[in-house]
């Protein structure tokens, strides 16, 4: 059983540039985007609490993301970066989000979907990013950050798979690659993980 999406557009080397020419930047927005991650989930818990076979994972998961803000923040701290007091709202997230239907069930399936295909792209962008820093500490660090990000790209494809056929599901899921894909053609360039 697949569990997750393959990336049909890859990641431009333009994007990699941006980041490791401001990598100040992108610590910045990659903890804005560890933070939500952890929202999102527990959104999930606070939205569909009926849905009781799933908590368990999605309250796992939000702390798994909170981990990941922490360490992403030490990290900044070393660096003596700040947080900054507000955050733009992530334009990947606002147009993937754009493209969800508007039913009960079908808003719920999407959410699921769009949260497999972000995490999907951060396992893409941390794999990436381990690859090409030279300093080792950091490779490491986004070398375990590429496995979690994929891994809980499986979890949500599997979470959909407790309520909806398979068949709706990976029809879904190949619907959501060709968006993503759109979505990640006419993102600005920047030093930012979306």
């Amino acid at each position: 059983m697949k569990l997750n999406l393959d990336i049909r557009y890859p990641s431009p080397a333009a994007w990699l540039d941006a980041v490791l020419g401001n990598f100040e930047a992108f610590l910045i927005d990659h903890a804005d985007c560890e933070r939500k991650a952890s929202a999102m989930a527990l959104s999930f818990v606070a939205k569909y609490p009926n849905r009781t076979e799933i908590i368990p994972e999605l309250i796992e998961t939000a702390l798994e993301e909170l981990e990941h803000f922490k360490l992403v923040y030490e990290l900044m701290e070393k660096r003596n970066i700040q947080l900054p007091s507000g955050m733009a709202k992530d334009p990947y997230i606002s147009e993937l989000l754009k493209s969800s239907r508007t039913g009960l069930e079908e808003r719920f399936l999407d959410r699921l979907l769009i949260a497999s295909v972000a995490e999907t792209r951060g396992a893409e962008r941390f794999r990436l990013i381990a690859e090409n820093l030279d300093d080792e500490e950091l490779k490491k660090f986004y070398k375990m950050l590429w496995t979690s990000e994929a891994k809980h790209g499986h979890i949500y494809v599997k979470m959909a798979l407790n309520y909806f056929p398979e068949n709706n599901v990976y029809t879904w899921l190949d619907r959501w690659t060709d968006i993503e894909s759109e979505v990640v053609k006419k993102l600005e360039i920047r030093s930012a993980l979306h």
